[in-house]
Order: structure tokens, then sequence, then C-alpha cells
């Protein structure tokens, strides 16, 4: 499994589209978002400025962008061109194709996460306690594993043609209605519930409990859980009915 893990990481390294977006363009984003916002006033019912609220949606947007748009499309083309039945021919069990997607997808959503942050702690002075850092790395990097199990679903679920328009479509939604590009104060009442119950607000709400020094709401951690139950046991499902195909 480890020379697939390398292949994989080759791979993606050498996409330098794929890079751009996932690496790059989080931070494009963040600057473009928090433009010239100051670093004294707080947005209602979170008592954190824009760039740091922002910080935390764009390296949840980073951290997205590797390992959904990464894993489905990659899955999908290559159970089309029989990459994926070549490889259930050799050794390698099943679950092992699936850990080497999402470890190579977690190593590139690290560096998106990294550079959203030293941008806004350069470009917009974002300061906090070298714990907080840490834990909101490690937070943003272990909640990733979330998306890339719904990454694999839809590889698993899609066509080669098909997958990149299902793909975004929830990779936008997800982004736009989990509040990743806005906050979700400005939405209505109604859509604010709404955005409650996704995994991409309650991934960001991590990262801001961190920011705020509180610990996670249990409810968001649950919605995380449950998330990762139904994407990981409808990518196991996919895998299976997919191998009986083959």
């Amino acid at each position: 499994m480890n020379n697939l893990v390398t292949l994989e990481l080759t791979r993606a390294l050498r996409n330098r589209k794929f890079l751009f977006f996932s690496v790059i363009y989080p931070s494009v984003l963040f600057l473009l978002i928090s433009g010239t916002a100051d670093s004294t006033t707080t947005i209602d019912g979170t008592g954190l400025t824009l760039p740091t609220y922002m910080m935390v949606s764009m390296a949840s947007f980073g951290a997205l962008t590797a390992v959904l748009m990464g894993n489905s499309e990659r899955i999908a083309k290559e159970r089309e061109n029989g990459w994926v039945r070549q490889l259930r021919l050799t050794p390698l069990p099943g679950r092992g194709y699936v850990l080497a997607k999402t470890a190579s997808a977690a190593v590139v959503s690290l560096p998106s996460i990294v550079i959203v942050f030293v941008v806004a702690a350069v470009a917009k002075d974002v300061r906090l306690d070298a714990w907080q850092w840490l834990a909101l790395t490690g937070a943003i990097w272990a909640g990733s594993l979330v998306f890339a199990a719904l990454g694999v679903a839809i590889g698993y679920l899609a066509s080669g043609d098909a997958v990149r328009p299902i793909t975004m479509i929830v990779y936008f939604g997800l982004s736009m209605l989990g509040g990743l590009w806005m906050p979700t104060t400005t939405f209505p009442g109604w859509l604010q519930d709404i955005a409650e119950w996704l995994p991409t607000h309650a991934y960001a709400a991590l990262g801001r409990a961190i920011e705020q020094s509180q610990a996670p709401q249990a409810g968001d951690i649950a919605v995380l859980a449950v998330s990762f139950l139904l994407f990981a046991g409808g990518a196991a499902w996919l895998y299976r009915k997919d191998s009986l195909k083959a």
C-alpha cells in the first residue's frame, strides 16, 4: 500500500491545476473576502473579527477541496479506465485502495491549511496562542476525513462523465450553505436552521470554538460523526457493489 500512496502523491503533486485550487485558491479567496476588514470589528454572535472568522472558513474550504474534489474525480476516472479492476488482481485489499486515496488527499490538504494561516497572520495580523494554531491545524486536518469519505462515495457512485458536475454541486452547495464563504449570521433565519445540520457548518464551528478558547459543541461533533458514518458506510456499500459488477 505504501507504493500506491507514493504513486498517488506523485500524481497529485504533478497536477498543477489541482494544486492551485486546493492549496493557493483558498488563500486568495481569504484575501478577497476579508478585504479591508479591520482587526477590531467583530461578527455578531461570534466575538471574532472577520479575518479571524474567515481564516477558519477558508482553511476548511481548502481541505474540503483537496479531499473531496481529488478523491471523487480520480476514483471515477480510474473505475472507467480499468485501473481499479487491475488493482483488484493484486494482493492489495480494497480498504488499502481507499486508505491510499484518503492518505494522499490528506497530505495535499495540509499545505492548504497552513498557507491560509500564514497569509492570515502576515496580511491580516491574525494572532492566536501557539496551542490554538496547533489545535486548529489538527482539528481541520482530522475533520477533512469526513469529506474524504464523501469523495470516495461520489467516486463510486458517479460515472466518469457525471462525476464532475455532481461533485461541483455538492462541493459548492456544502461550502456556501455551510457558511464557509460568508457568515451564516447573514442568512435568513430558516436558512440558518438548515445550515446548522450541514457537516461543513459543524466542521468550521470546531475551528471557531478553538479560536474562542472554548470546547467544541457536542452537536457539532455529533453532526460530523454521523456524517462520517453515513459517508463511509455509503462508500463501503458502493465499493462492494462495484466489485460485484467487475
